[in-house]
């Protein structure tokens, strides 16, 4: 067995990978991504495994919630506040019927991509490149929507960031608070 490393992995074979055309793009994008401030951080993490382990210890509830697939076209701030507070409110439930705390993971801030069994989809006869996800390529089946984006990695990294300095927001800024529960189902939070 060899060390792990994290280039480790471009030696394996890879399957459900995208077949980008342009590989010096994908490298130049790449190399950009990778100077980038991480989305989470160390403590974050620690934290994450600490609360998991509670839970593994019968000390709490995980709480798993979110989209299969996000989608750029439903990038907004509605959105990702609405789909907090239901997150918010089914904790709040989970808690009282419980009585043990709630550890809430969204599915959020990162699910563009869609793995695929097949590297190809066909319609009425027509091949094109499967649809793997906003990250990947694009929906519409088009010959050139299809084709895979490198640039879209980059659009998926800044609407994950943004995503997440949201949700922080959110959590910090009072919207959690349990003594604005009564406004979760309005419009917006005062």
């Amino acid at each position: 067995m060899t060390t792990w490393t994290p280039q480790s992995w471009r030696n394996l074979p890879i399957q459900q990978q995208p077949n980008y055309q342009d590989r010096e793009l994908l490298l130049s994008v790449e190399q950009q991504l990778h100077k980038y401030p991480p989305l989470v951080f160390a403590q974050e993490t620690r934290d994450l495994f600490s609360q998991l382990g509670q839970v593994a210890n019968g000390q709490g509830f995980l709480l798993q919630g979110g989209d299969c697939a996000e989608s750029f076209n439903d990038f907004n701030a509605p959105k990702i506040r609405d789909t907090f507070k239901v997150l918010l409110q089914m904790a709040v439930v989970l808690t009282f019927a419980g009585g043990l705390p709630v550890v809430k993971v969204a599915r959020m801030a990162g699910q563009y991509a869609k793995p695929r069994s097949s590297d190809l989809e066909t319609i009425n006869g027509v091949s094109l490149p499967s649809y793997r996800g906003d990250i990947v390529n694009s929906f519409e089946f088009t010959e050139t929507a299809r084709q895979p984006d490198p640039n879209r990695l980059t659009t998926a990294y800044h609407h994950s960031a943004a995503t997440l300095n949201l949700l922080r927001a959110f959590a910090q800024g009072g919207l959690a608070d349990l003594h604005q529960v009564s406004k979760w189902n309005m419009g917006f939070v005062e």
